[in-house]
């Protein structure tokens, strides 16, 4: 990965919260949509072939656990 990557590595950085606290209710936000997308990406290029993407998939579900993760610690704060 480049230097790049690693400075969106936090998908709950402050501008991601931001984004998402200020968006409408109908509106789907996630942070973690460049992995997303590089996993479609990644299966567009090898022809569906989801074997050859695997490390693409998991970065998705990790951005997306730490995401969940620092969601839920926030929310803990709020009702104790």
């Amino acid at each position: 990965m480049s230097s790049s990557d690693d400075t969106k590595g936090d998908p709950w950085d402050k501008e991601t919260k931001r984004k998402f606290q200020n968006k409408s209710k109908s509106e789907w936000f996630d942070p973690c949509q460049e992995a997303a997308s590089r996993s479609i990406r990644c299966l567009n290029r090898n022809g569906g072939d989801r074997t050859m993407c695997t490390d693409y998939f998991e970065a998705y579900r990790a951005c997306k656990q730490e995401w969940i993760n620092k969601r839920k610690e926030e929310k803990k704060g709020m009702f104790s």
